[in-house]
């Protein structure tokens, strides 16, 4: 009972948040009814989204239980609800922190409250996020703990003939019932908000020459919508789903290394299937420590510190706090050896440490990369004097430029980790990347929070110093979003390796048992089904990509032309004397991200499972090789390009090119920039992490399975 502490301890303190948060003034009436039109199109959308979900996700969960056990339905039907309220929740208090964020840049003209207000605001995601994720985690473990008795933590056989272990097999059903519901919202979210963020820049920014978020564009209000469900509920979703993914991959090897050691070391497994949950329990305490240190200390004025504060003090104690439990978790456990511990007790330590920390290297070369205060972007802003396609072509070449070191610093934490502790190790070095992941959360969710704020006061016409406080918030934001982007996708890189280390070991057999169990890790990369599933693998998160990129221009294709429409038929929106439809962008937004949201999570789900029944489990192995490095690659690209693009036009914006300004040819050929880079940075690359380990879990659920029933 005492998993229960940690995780109701984060919901109360993210509820204590909202509840702090929401006793703010909204500030001015005008202030009030855009702030209400915000929360209205969101809690709209958000509402219609999870109906359309949970209508996919009942029959989903029937046919997981039906293929495997009723228990698995069950575990991933807590995931799908454990993830949606996360997301649900965090959405809600960001539709109302933002206009008392900008009422407090408004009433203070001090950036240090302001930055307070909008990270209690985050804190309320971030604290969610890691709640529920280890709420729903506790749940499982406590209504299935006769799963983990001696004769229960062992290889059975259903009636299909689909071998797995069952502790295993509910919470491979857990984490893919959270990777569902972050696939729905990191596309739907995606589609929506950078369909409005395109069309609204594309018409007003560079036709009409209108400030962003000006009250005279149409689609404005669809745009502020857009950062909530995409950028707050959708980002919740996407690390709660790598949080949970990087548990289970540590859990699920721990189970079949005893299982196929012949369960002579039940007491050691135990504890390692336990480790990993209670590594996090540690982080996420740690994390209400250092979210609440930021909250509570004086503020410095200088943003960008006081959230690496957070974050540095969420992670060493996190560090800290996980060295003392580990020496005294792992005192009198023996035969660790067999699980390819090297240097005893601390040897998963020891791996969670380099994921700590190669996490920490691949976040601040993402921000060398996007932030402004770096050669890199600046450059590229720079580039704006020679014209648009040199500034797009610019993006581009930093993005490619900018997957090397990641993957380089990657390459080194795996084979360190590797050699440490074996696969666990790479496992654990997944959840240490993670074990700060509310405070990670905390420090994204208050960006889209800023920017909101910053939107509605340009709708309020708001003095020019409020403005500037939100902006000097938001671009602070959009570089704590690609460290955050960094995390995921370093997270999911490790976590897919150790899931498809559990994918070769769930294809054993009942009474199985390894001398060598390690040994068993092996896949014939020369063999032609193998080889050819990589490489249709590789393909994958291209065709996936692109489906999500064309869906987005379709969205802001219609946008646009209801814009040129408004602005052509209604006469004096220009002139400020007529109110704009706004109601009009909403619903377009909102209709093309619901009707698009579907495809790539049958994608995600479907692909494994025509692989295996058509050609086996080599060949699926091959295709789980190929997407997992073709979608680290692109991710990284993406994210990094994109919020270099974003980065590089409010390097203008904030004046710091001498002479050009908004307005300027310079300014307009950044905003295509900018609008190139939207959909990459906040709809392709966290997207496809959630793809990874999609293909990942289903594939391991289904493996048995493939290895009886293939065509050819």
């Amino acid at each position: 009972m005492i998993y229960f502490i940690p995780p109701v301890l984060a919901i109360f303190f993210a509820l204590l948040n909202y509840s702090l948060v929401v006793k703010h003034s909204e500030g001015t009436d005008k202030m009030k009814e855009i702030s209400q039109a915000i929360r209205k199109g969101a809690d709209a959308f958000i509402s219609h989204e999870y109906s359309v979900v949970f209508k996919l996700a009942v029959p989903i969960a029937i046919v997981i239980g039906i293929l495997t056990a009723w228990y698995v339905g069950v575990s991933f039907l807590i995931g799908a609800i454990m993830s949606s309220l996360a997301g649900f929740i965090g959405m809600k208090i960001a539709t109302r922190a933002n206009v008392r964020v900008a009422n407090k840049a408004r009433t203070t003209k001090d950036i240090s409250p302001t930055l307070k207000l909008a990270f209690q605001g985050g804190s309320v995601m971030g604290l969610s996020v890691g709640g529920f994720a280890l709420l729903g985690l506790v749940i499982v473990f406590y209504l299935f703990r006769h799963q983990l008795e001696p004769d229960q933590l062992v290889i059975v056989k259903n009636f299909l003939g689909v071998n797995f272990i069952p502790f295993a097999m509910t919470v491979s059903g857990y984490a893919l019932g959270c990777s569902i519901i972050a696939m729905f919202d990191r596309v739907g979210g995606g589609v929506y908000t950078k369909a409005a963020d395109m069309a609204a820049d594309l018409v007003g920014k560079t036709e009409l020459k209108l400030p962003e978020d000006d009250p005279r564009n149409p689609a404005t209000i669809a745009d502020n919508v857009g950062d909530n469900v995409g950028d707050v509920a959708g980002l919740g979703a996407d690390l709660l789903e790598s949080y949970v993914g990087s548990i289970l991959s540590a859990i699920v090897l721990a189970s079949y290394i005893y299982a196929l050691s012949g369960s002579k070391f039940y007491d050691t497994a135990k504890k390692l299937i336990y480790y990993p949950l209670s590594y996090t329990m540690i982080g996420l305490l740690a994390s209400i420590i250092g979210i609440y240190y930021v909250i509570l200390k004086k503020g410095t004025k200088k943003p960008h510190r006081d959230l690496n504060v957070a974050l540095f003090t969420s992670a060493a104690l996190s560090l800290l706090g996980n060295l003392i439990f580990t020496i005294l978790f792992f005192k009198d456990v023996k035969n660790l050896e067999v699980f390819g511990f090297k240097f005893g007790a601390l040897s998963p330590y020891a791996a969670s440490v380099l994921g700590v920390f190669s996490g920490i290297i691949i976040g601040l070369l993402a921000e060398y990369y996007t932030s402004d205060d770096f050669k890199p972007t600046r450059i590229l802003s720079e580039k704006s004097k020679q014209g648009t396609a040199i500034v797009i072509s610019g993006g581009m070449a930093l993005g490619m430029r900018s997957v090397f070191l990641p993957s380089l610093f990657l390459f080194f934490a795996i084979l360190l980790a590797d050699y440490f502790s074996g696969i666990y190790g790479v496992a654990m070095a997944s959840v240490g990347m993670l074990s700060f992941v509310a405070t990670s959360v905390s420090v994204d969710s208050y960006g889209p929070i800023a920017d909101n704020a910053g939107g509605i006061s340009e709708m309020a016409e708001l003095e020019p110093q409020v403005r500037e406080i939100t902006d000097k918030l938001d671009m602070v934001g959009n570089t704590t979003a690609a460290i955050g982007k960094g995390f995921a996708i370093g997270s999911a890189a490790l976590a897919a390796l150790s899931l498809f280390s559990s994918y070769i070991f769930s294809q054993a057999s009942p009474g199985q048992v390894a001398a060598d169990v390690l040994g068993l890790l092996k896949l014939n990369m020369i063999n032609a089904r193998t080889l050819s599933g990589a490489i249709v693998g590789a393909a994958l998160p291209y065709m996936f990509s692109g489906i999500l990129i064309e869906s987005v221009v379709k969205s802001a294709a219609i946008m646009v032309d209801e814009i040129r429409r408004q602005f052509r038929e209604i006469p004096g929106i220009l002139e400020g004397k007529a109110k704009p439809d706004y109601e009009r962008c909403i619903t377009i937004s909102a209709s093309g991200a619901l009707k698009q949201m579907v495809t790539p999570t049958l994608i995600a789900v479907t692909t494994p499972l025509i692989s295996g029944f058509l050609f086996g489990t080599e060949f699926v192995g091959g295709v789980l090789v190929g997407t997992t490095l073709s979608g680290i690659m692109l991710a990284l690209f993406s994210a990094n390009s994109g919020g270099a693009w974003d980065n590089a036009k409010k390097h203008l914006e904030q004046g710091r090119l001498e002479g050009l300004g908004k307005g300027t040819p310079e300014h307009s050929a950044l905003v295509i920039g900018d609008t190139v880079g939207d959909p990459l940075k906040d709809t392709v690359g966290p997207s496809l992490d959630i793809l990874i380990k999609i293909m990942s879990v289903v594939s391991l659920i289904m493996a048995p399975l493939f290895m009886v029933y293939h065509l050819f």
